[in-house]
């Protein structure tokens, strides 16, 4: 192992309705709709991205929602909690928020640290975790103040059909450095300071199914395009066969399934969501690689209309 990845650049899943996806991540997790673009392998679908006010790598989770897609099955072969990391001293503020919201939260330990978990409007599985660790963001929404945003992930708790072989990635192939285990899981961290830390449970998970409410795939970055030539090399020296380079416009690409059965990409942190849109105005208009412009006018007619909008809180 020559190289190591400093965490998760993002992590990309399925959802239904795509204004209901919007009103969660952006209405009430108060993340940045950083780029509204389609699916280019289905260009009837959107492809939505929320994160920070660049949208750095790190704090990234990705949909692609189309109304009347199945609920899947959170299983093995695929990330089971998607965590995020938010202040310290801000998860009361949390608690608050979500349950203002109706949304069911349950307060857990792992590695000695305390955790907020609830799950979607589809039933993604998520949590959040205090550390210090990691800018601030700047991105301010709908009372949420610096000193409470998320600041990106935390990590990930991924789900294994075979936990060794999971955990044999993460180091062998990653570079992530095992710092903690006890009767549930195995901790592994990495060199970064957000998305840098990665739990196992140590049991065999039956396997999940794909749709709605499911993760598709966890991405691992690489600091460049040189370097990302170098990880293609390094996964197939492991005894993987990973995609060739595949341009994301905003990122390149490569994948491999892991024998655990979880898809993992790695990806560049260049060029960014900037690099077909000023920063200022990111999200804002539905962006389309150039080879689907003459066809804007039809993919616009096949998707539903969303928008970034502040919602109204339950009232009890």
């Amino acid at each position: 192992m020559s190289l190591q990845t400093t965490g998760i650049h993002h992590i990309t899943a399925f959802a239904g309705n795509p204004q209901k996806n919007v009103d969660f991540y952006a209405g009430i997790l108060g993340l940045r709709l950083v780029k509204k673009t389609i699916n280019f392998d289905a260009p009837e679908v959107y492809h939505l991205y929320f994160g920070n006010e660049a949208g750095s790598p790190g704090t990234i989770i990705t949909f692609f929602p189309a109304p009347g897609t199945p609920k899947g099955r959170i299983g093995g072969g695929q990330v089971g909690i998607t965590s995020y990391v938010v202040p310290p001293g801000s998860l009361d503020f949390w608690q608050h928020r979500l349950q203002s919201f109706d949304i069911q939260v349950t307060k857990t330990s792992r590695f000695n640290e305390q955790y907020l978990q609830f799950e979607d409007n589809e039933g993604l599985r998520l949590e959040l975790v205090e550390r210090a660790e990691g800018a601030n963001s700047t991105w301010f929404y709908d009372g949420i103040s610096a000193d409470k945003a998320i600041k990106g992930f935390g990590g990930a708790v991924l789900f294994s059909v075979n936990p060794q072989k999971t955990m044999d990635a993460l180091e062998s192939i990653l570079g992530f450095t095992k710092i903690d285990e006890d009767a549930e899981y195995a901790r592994y961290q990495s060199a970064g300071e957000i998305g840098n830390i990665v739990d196992v449970p140590l049991v065999k998970m039956g396997l999940g199914f794909g749709g709605a409410g499911t993760v598709h795939h966890i991405a691992w970055r690489a600091k460049d395009f040189e370097q990302h030539e170098e990880w293609r090399s390094e996964v197939q020296h492991y005894g993987y066969q990973p995609t060739p380079i595949i341009d994301r416009q905003y990122f390149n690409a490569i994948y491999f399934r892991e024998a655990g059965g979880i898809l993992f990409e790695i990806a560049t942190d260049p060029p960014g969501f900037a690099n077909d849109e000023p920063a200022e105005s990111l999200g804002q208009k539905l962006m389309l690689p150039e080879w689907y412009e003459p066809q804007r006018a039809q993919i616009e007619a096949n998707l539903h209309p969303i928008e970034v909008r502040t919602l109204t809180v339950k009232q009890k």
